[in-house]
This record gives C-alpha cells, sequence and structure tokens, in this order.
C-alpha cells in the first residue's frame, strides 16, 4: 500500500489518477476503433474517441498547474494495463473484443468518480475554470459510458444468440 495523502499531495494524486485513466481509455478505444469485430461498436467507440481526446488535454491542462503528468499507481496503474492486454487481444475473438469494450465502459465509470472529486475540489479551491470544466467532464463521460454500455448490452445479446444457434446447429 502507498503513503496517505492529503492536501495538495492529494490534489496532484487525483489529477495523476485521471490523466493516466483517461490515456487508457483514449489509448483503448484508438485500438478498439481499429480492431473491433462489431460495426456499431466500432462507430461508437470513435464517436467518443474525439472527446475523449480532448478531456485528456484539459485534464494534462488543469493537472500541469498541480504538478500532475499522470503517474500511473495502484487503481489507475491496474485499470490501464487491463485496458492494454484487453484491447491487444480483442482483434482476435468477437468475446474478446466484448471484454475489451467493457473494460473501457468500466473506465469511464472510473473517470465519473473523477469528475466529481474534481468538481468538488475545483469547489473548495474556488476554481471556477475548473469547476466548469469537471463539469463538463462529468457530463460527457457520463453520455459516453451510457452509449458504450447500451451498445455492450447489445453486442451480448448477439453473442449469446450467436452461441445459442450454433449449439442449436449441433
Amino acid at each position: 500500500m502507498g503513503e496517505a495523502k492529503s492536501g495538495q499531495e492529494f490534489i496532484t494524486h487525483e489529477f495523476d489518477e485521471a490523466i493516466a485513466i483517461q490515456e487508457a481509455i483514449v489509448d483503448g478505444a484508438e485500438t478498439l476503433a481499429k480492431d473491433h469485430h462489431r460495426a456499431e461498436s466500432k462507430h461508437a467507440i470513435k464517436v467518443g474517441l474525439e472527446t475523449d481526446t480532448e478531456q485528456l488535454r484539459m485534464l494534462r491542462t488543469f493537472g500541469k498547474a498541480h504538478t500532475a503528468t499522470g503517474k500511473a499507481e495502484g487503481v489507475a496503474a491496474a485499470l490501464k494495463t487491463l485496458m492494454e492486454d484487453t484491447a491487444a487481444s480483442a482483434g482476435e475473438a468477437p468475446s474478446e473484443a466484448y471484454e475489451a469494450q467493457a473494460v473501457l465502459v468500466a473506465l469511464k465509470r472510473k473517470q465519473q468518480d473523477s469528475a466529481g472529486a474534481l468538481l468538488r475540489i475545483a469547489r473548495d479551491l474556488d476554481d471556477t475554470e475548473l469547476r466548469d470544466a469537471a463539469t463538463e467532464f462529468g457530463r460527457v463521460t457520463r453520455t459516453s459510458a451510457d452509449a458504450l454500455a447500451d451498445d455492450l448490452s447489445w453486442f451480448a445479446l448477439e453473442l449469446a444468440t450467436a452461441r445459442q444457434a450454433a449449439a442449436s446447429r449441433r
């Protein structure tokens, strides 16, 4: 376990974690936009990728003011590795693409937590620019996560129905 952080050190940690997770989102989405087996999923991922990249730039800009660089430790490091591993095998089979997309959704859900924390920190610091950016970050991350999760449920149905059809042919 790492040592306890508080004050400015914790603010830096929150930005580092948010940046590292957002990097994993962008990198994972870029891979899935190429290697995913399902056209509808590729489209949903591509739609969010531009905003994901913009949000990464925003986090890096605000994080720089708090000496954050995107250092990945703990949860961020584990999730980043999971995204890299699942995205790398996404092209192997539809079920692998499904797993990678599920990880991408989980990363976006984690970012919703980060957005909430950054919003509260911004309010406490009386930083209206960060407050507005964190509010928008939370909104677009939630919208994107919801869209990808909805798509994932349709993908799950397609995978389940295909397996049932294959089993009934035997």
